[in-house]
């Protein structure tokens, strides 16, 4: 049987690596000449929301570790009252209409910040016009922010390496775009890992748990995904800071929680030693509580590249989630309301 997806979110899901070499020629075919020197950006902030603002996350934990100035991530209306023109701006957003991060980019700019918009237009596409800032166009074809990781989340990468904050950022792009092919086509495959963890998980709320920075933005997306596309509830926490609070919470009504929840722990090869013992543990305490416990290891050369493994691998499985229950992946109703009700 065909599954219901009037959106062809399937479609979009499989050509993320295509979309991130698309998005790689883009960006750097985008005219940096007016931004400052290197030298002068004392920090860099990125705005977004949602699907738009991941890619924020996803820059913080893997071009991060690497900058010589800090990275902050806003998701909200404000940007931090230091914001001026030593630093370097991204707004993010998927439509150019995200009021949150209209709102932020417009007050970070009115105080000097240089911008640069990702968008496919909207209002930040003509604000960013107006303060003749770089904008990258996202490429058409996207049926939904979700669907655009490589096109919102690649753009920052490329800028920064180009300014030579990041050097060597092209070299770990690639690698990502050639693990998120290999994943994709075993994914793909009738019977495929995302499939039978989809079939497993069932009906139950997933619990996603990761382990640091990398392990914290996977498990965040998979939650995300499940909700959009599956139209489901999920949870997320994050090892070891969810040893020291919400692992006592499993503590009681087992005989409950094994009929509602499954586990799943996302695990890299950039974890903490220690994190590795922990991640030990939290199996041990709660796999008499689950409905399941499974795990996923991240594929691929780098923390990029591990990062987008994880994420791919997420994306499927919220969408064979959808398809077992006869959902349909791409529209959701319920944002478009909130978004009409606010514009009222």
């Amino acid at each position: 049987m065909t599954p219901l997806d009037s959106w062809s979110m399937l479609e979009a899901t499989a050509g993320l690596a295509e979309q991130i070499e698309v998005a790689v020629e883009t960006a750097e075919g985008v005219d940096l000449s007016g931004l400052p020197d290197r030298r002068q950006i004392e920090n860099v902030l990125v705005l977004g929301m949602g699907g738009s603002g991941v890619s924020g996350d996803l820059l913080t934990v893997t071009a991060g570790p690497f900058l010589p100035v800090p990275v902050v991530v806003v998701k909200g209306y404000e940007p931090p009252s230091y914001a001026n023109e030593n630093t370097l701006v991204f707004a993010m957003s998927f439509s150019g209409d995200t009021e949150e991060t209209v709102d932020a980019v417009t007050t970070a700019a009115v105080a000097g910040a240089p911008v640069v918009a990702v968008t496919r237009g909207g209002e930040i596409g003509r604000l960013a016009e107006s303060w003749q800032a770089p904008v990258v166009p996202i490429a058409d074809g996207i049926p939904a922010p979700r669907a655009g990781l490589g096109a919102m989340a690649i753009p920052p990468l490329v800028v920064l390496e180009r300014l030579g904050l990041f050097p060597g950022a092209g070299e770990w792009i690639h690698r990502g775009a050639a693990q998120l092919k290999r994943r994709r086509d075993a994914l793909l495959r009738p019977g495929g890992e995302a499939e039978i963890l989809a079939r497993r998980l069932g009906r139950t709320l997933p619990l996603v748990y990761g382990g640091g920075g990398i392990g914290h933005v996977a498990a965040s997306r998979w939650k995300t995904q499940i909700n959009e596309n599956a139209k489901a509830p999920a949870f997320t926490n994050t090892v070891p800071e969810l040893c020291h609070n919400e692992i006592a919470g499993w503590g009681q009504h087992g005989d409950l929680t094994r009929q509602v929840f499954s586990l799943v722990q996302l695990r890299h090869e950039h974890e903490h030693p220690q994190v590795m013992k922990r991640f030990e543990l939290v199996t041990r305490w709660t796999e008499e509580v689950m409905g399941g416990v499974y795990e996923v290891r991240a594929e691929g050369d780098g923390a990029l590249a591990q990062l987008l493994d994880l994420i791919s691998f997420g994306d499927f499985v919220s969408l064979h989630l959808a398809f077992q229950e006869g959902v349909d992946p791409g529209p959701v109703p319920v944002l478009d309301e909130i978004k009409a009700a606010l514009r009222d």
